[in-house]
């Protein structure tokens, strides 16, 4: 739980942060800042859509299936024990609860705002790769190593409870009970012989 939770407030202050900061110093309108020669720009551009790009127009819908994922992820939280499932789950959390913030309390409206997206590859515009930030990312992230962990087969937990304590056998009458035995006890004593004793002596003279 704790490995789960850290990593979701590590990819949400990561994705909270760096929205703030290029909201503050990158306008919309600005060429942006060209890094490593031209591969990836830092601008600032508005999404009213999913990750990516995906569903522009939705927002409504969109803000309603983030709380929907959100409540999901914390419910299933309950019965992680793997460190893997847990990573990859926090950074989903942490990615979805980042761009729901955007959504609650960006313009235009409560419930309708546009999420911050500000890395672009290889083109300012986005025309090469839409144009993403990093909680696109930790979702992208969380979303592939889940699947790693399940075709490796990393079990994701512990099932639900139902009364008895996870992993008890249940017990077995055959082993438990003592074997009954309808036998009459055996005495190991010679038998006792009722005849007379025999003489072999001849009759007396």
């Amino acid at each position: 739980m704790r490995l789960f939770f850290g990593t979701a407030l590590l990819a949400l202050a990561a994705d909270v942060l760096s929205k703030v900061l290029v909201v503050a110093h990158i306008q919309p309108s600005d060429p942006g800042v060209r890094l490593l020669g031209g591969a990836v720009y830092l601008v600032q551009a508005r999404n009213s859509g999913a990750a990516f790009s995906v569903g522009t127009g939705a927002t409504v819908v969109l803000t309603g299936i983030s709380i929907l994922v959100v409540v999901i992820m914390l419910r299933a939280a309950r019965r992680l024990t793997s460190s893997g499932w847990a990573v990859a789950l926090g950074l989903v959390l942490g990615g979805a609860v980042g761009n729901l913030v955007d959504r609650l309390f960006r313009a235009p409206s409560p419930g309708r705002g546009h999420v911050v997206d500000w890395i672009s590859v290889l083109a300012r515009d986005g025309h090469v790769w839409p144009i993403f930030n990093l909680a696109d990312s930790a979702i992208v992230t969380g979303g592939l190593l889940a699947v790693l962990l399940s075709l490796r087969g990393v079990e994701f937990g512990s099932a639900p409870r139902s009364g008895a304590e996870p992993g008890a056998q249940p017990a077995d009458p055959a082993v438990e009970r003592e074997p009954h035995d309808s036998r009459e006890p055996h005495d190991s004593r010679e038998p006792h012989d009722s005849r007379e004793p025999h003489d072999s002596r001849g009759p007396h003279d």
